[in-house]
Order: structure tokens, then sequence, then C-alpha cells
């Protein structure tokens, strides 16, 4: 016998030796559903006060059944594994997920699915429960300071000189982001991080040739 035989051999009693029972598939499937379920009240917590979209979250939990039943029938048949791996090779995803929390929440649902199809439940449950106390954890600490972008519109560009300084008051490191000069109105966009922001609005306010100001919210870095 070759060696080719020897590995080609065991190859296949590999995948002899995991053949699943009706109840086994039952069992990881339930978990699966279980798990899925669970990831889809934790991700409709973690984004009560952003954009929530249903169809994503919803998905989350189909990811996990479909991706145990693909590692299910991957390693119970070597002949459908091959041709899963072929099947799958084709297909092209091309949604972009634009929020990096979502992204981790897709990945987590695809590893609870596979954990549960390789039939470590405990591991998955493990996961699960880890993964919770860390994102719950973290995403809610407190930030000190929050990245905001000044909004000044003023008459002329006579008061900049005096409004950078105004500015350098509250946050020594602000940064100029777009200066707008027009015939009628000069408009500054001038991103901050500040604790007194009414403060430095009434200052803003006071001073000669300003119009109107206001600071704006923005997903940008954040200061701890």
């Amino acid at each position: 016998m070759s060696i080719q035989d020897v590995i080609k051999k065991s190859f296949l009693q590999g995948f002899q030796n995991t053949n699943l029972s009706i109840r086994d598939v039952a069992v990881i499937m339930a978990a699966a559903s279980v798990l899925g379920i669970y990831l889809f009240f934790i991700y409709r917590i973690m984004t009560l006060n952003t954009f929530y979209s249903k169809s994503f979250n919803v998905s989350l939990i189909l990811m996990c059944v479909i991706t145990a039943a693909i590692i299910v029938a991957i390693q119970s048949n070597v002949i459908v594994s091959l041709g899963m791996v072929g099947a799958l090779s084709i297909v092209r995803f091309r949604t972009a997920v634009k929020e990096p929390l979502d992204l981790i929440f897709l990945f987590w649902s695809i590893s609870i699915g596979i954990i549960c199809g390789a039939g470590m439940l405990g591991l998955a449950l493990i996961l699960s429960v880890a993964a919770t106390v860390l994102v719950l954890v973290f995403y809610r600490l407190p930030d000190v300071r929050r990245s905001m972008i000044l909004v000044i519109n003023a008459e002329n560009n006579s008061c900049a000189e005096e409004v950078f300084r105004t500015v350098a008051k509250y946050d020594k490191s602000s940064n100029v982001k777009s200066r707008n000069l027009t015939r009628e109105s000069t408009d500054f966009l001038i991103e901050v991080r500040v604790k007194d922001r009414e403060g430095l609005l009434n200052d803003l306010n006071q001073i000669k040739g300003v119009l109107s100001v206001s600071l704006v919210a923005h997903k940008g870095d954040t200061a701890f």
C-alpha cells in the first residue's frame, strides 16, 4: 500500500467516524438557534441609542443555524464537504459592513455556528457569555471628552482671530476642519473636545460679527 493510499484511507475513515444521528443534529440545531436568539437580543440592547437594522439582526440568527448545518454536513460526508467548498468558493458577498460593531456581531454569529456544528456546545455558551460581558462593559464605558464639530457662521473674516483665541481657551488642541469664505458670510468648522460646552457657545456668541454658533456631535475619535 502506497503513502497516497494510506492518506486516502485515513481521510475517508475520518469522515466515516463522524456520522451523527438525527438526535445529535437536532441538539446542535437547537443549540445554534437558542444562541442565535440570544445574540438577537444582545444586539438589540447594544443598538438602543443608535441606528437599528432589524433585517441585519434577524440575519444573525439565521447565520448561526446555517453555519452550524454547513459544519455538520462537512464533517459527516466527504463528498458533501468537497461540494460545499466548491460552492462556497463561488459565492461573493458585496454588502459593505460600515459599523465595526456590526462586523463583530456577524463574526460572533458565524463563530457560534462553527463551534456548535463541531459539537462543542459548552464552548459556544462560554464564548457567548464572555463576549457579552466584554462588549457591554467596554461599549458602555463613559467618555470623558467626546469630539464634536463647532460650526460658526460670521458676517466676515475679520473676527477669525478672536474666534480662534476663544476656542483655544477651552480646547488648545482644537483643529480647524474647514473655512468657507463668501461675499455675504464666513463659515468655520472646528473639531473640539470641551467639557464646558455652554460656556464656549456663550463666549462665541458675544464676539462681534458672529451670527450663529452650534455644536454637532459626530462619530469620531474619543479621548478617555
